[in-house]
């Protein structure tokens, strides 16, 4: 693999601060000082429901160290203001989660994500040198054997041959106008020694692609590509085998004490079944984008939907075939601890105990203070739940058939307790027991 490193613009600071670098981040929380440049930076998004997944970054250190980072869609209104392509930053506080096996631009085992108390600001004036970039140069042979397995997305260098099925001996001018409908562009480009591949672009990587091309006096034959995720056409699909540390699927019945890490992992045990674990764990952020809060039925708490001529209930054994709607607390929160990090879903009492009211409060809160708004309007995350993060927490949660099929990743949580309250002792292992195999609490699954 070829490295590349441009030229380094000279910064100076106070040289007495502490700072961390790139090669030593590793997973969990930190608390300590990074201090990098913005190569440069972009959304990510869902490509079926076409929603902001968060901001993507990749950053360098002084060391010439380049990592990923990862800032959570509920935060990018806060920084994005103050992120600009080549500046230099220092981060206090935030979160070494670990690095997508998937569209991987960064070596490092690590990404560097903005949590509740991260605080980002420019450097103007620093001691030392930044580069202003590294690119991941490959062979060909690297990129056929990278086909189709959606892992690392390399950089390319190579000659332009065709674009959009022109040559270049007579100059193509492509489409802007085209090109915003089609959404694409290709280039047949040639790398050094290897074969003609096509180079697909697209949405705002095709647009600035014709803005810049069609910029120059004179032909532009050399392209520079970035992230470039390879395919084969008609190739056949490849596997990877993953190895996970193993969590006894023997012992479910009584509350295991268990970091997120050992419970993913039990998760993907074949023989795992239904199980309460403990979890002790940070609130990072509410989960914006979803309503926080179902209307449940008055007697069981299964959610309810509009009948004829009233709400109905949809769970078929409860007795109530016509109910009273009353609002239930259904609010997904990120949390991680020094292992991992995950989605909780708070359902119920689990929500009241956290934030200290219940959602039928809260609900009826906002709309008395907004009588404006008519009855289907989706109340926005209080006040009561985002003055949680941050927190530390014992949680009791819950793992269900959804989670092993792979369905869902979210996990339940059935209560909330208090950090000081000891572990179960050998006298309580037995009424543990009875108490968790008899649990009949809902998962976000069942309430849906």
């Amino acid at each position: 693999m070829a490295m590349k490193r441009n030229g380094k613009s000279p910064v100076s600071s106070d040289t007495d601060e502490k700072f961390m670098f790139f090669k030593d981040v590793s997973l969990g929380p930190h608390e300590t000082q990074l201090r990098f440049r913005l190569i440069h930076f972009w959304e990510a998004r869902n490509p079926v429901k076409k929603t902001i997944i968060g901001l993507e970054m990749l950053l360098i250190d002084e060391q010439g160290t380049v990592i990923q980072g990862f800032i959570p869609p509920g935060r990018i209104k806060k920084y994005l203001p103050d992120l600009k392509q080549g500046s230099v930053y220092r981060l206090n506080n935030f979160y070494g989660s670990k690095n997508k096996p998937m569209y991987r631009v960064a070596d490092h085992i690590a990404t560097v994500s903005f949590t509740w108390n991260s605080e980002l600001s420019v450097l103007h004036e620093i001691p030392t040198c930044f580069d202003e970039d590294r690119f991941r140069f490959h062979s060909y042979e690297d990129f056929e054997a990278n086909c189709d397995i959606k892992g690392d997305l390399y950089d390319v260098v190579g000659h332009m041959k065709l674009v959009n099925g022109h040559t270049l001996i007579e100059r193509p001018t492509p489409d802007e106008v085209k090109i915003d409908t089609t959404r694409h562009i290709m280039v047949h480009v040639q790398s050094h020694d290897g074969p003609v591949m096509k180079l697909y672009l697209w949405d705002q990587a095709a647009a600035d692609f014709c803005k810049k091309f069609n910029s120059y006096d004179n032909t532009p034959t050399l392209l520079l590509v970035t992230a470039v995720n390879t395919k084969r056409l008609g190739g056949s699909a490849q596997t990877r085998r993953l190895l996970i540390k193993q969590v006894s699927a023997d012992v479910v019945t009584k509350r295991e004490t268990l970091t997120i890490a050992d419970i993913f992992s039990y998760m993907k045990q074949e023989s795992a079944k239904d199980a309460f674990f403990e979890c002790t764990a940070t609130i990072d952020d509410v989960v914006h984008g979803s309503a926080w809060y179902y209307i449940g039925c008055s007697g069981c708490h299964a959610k309810a939907t509009k009948g004829a001529t009233s709400l109905v209930c949809t769970n078929t054994k409860c007795e109530k075939i016509n109910t009273a709607g009353v609002p239930q607390y259904r609010a997904k929160i990120s949390v991680y601890d020094n292992s991992d990090q995950a989605v909780f879903v708070l359902l119920g009492d689990a929500g009241r105990v956290l934030t200290g009211r219940h959602a039928s409060e809260l609900v009826n809160s906002y709309f008395e203070a907004n009588g404006s708004e008519g009855a289907d309007h989706l109340v926005p995350v209080p006040e009561a739940l985002i003055s949680t993060i941050g927190q530390t927490h014992k949680f009791c949660v819950k793992v269900t058939q959804h989670n092993f099929s792979g369905d869902t990743r979210a996990i339940t949580v059935t209560k909330i307790l208090s950090l000081d309250t000891p572990p179960p002792t050998e006298a309580s292992v037995g009424s543990n027991i009875a108490a968790t195999s008899g649990e009949t609490v809902q998962t976000e699954n069942e309430v849906c």
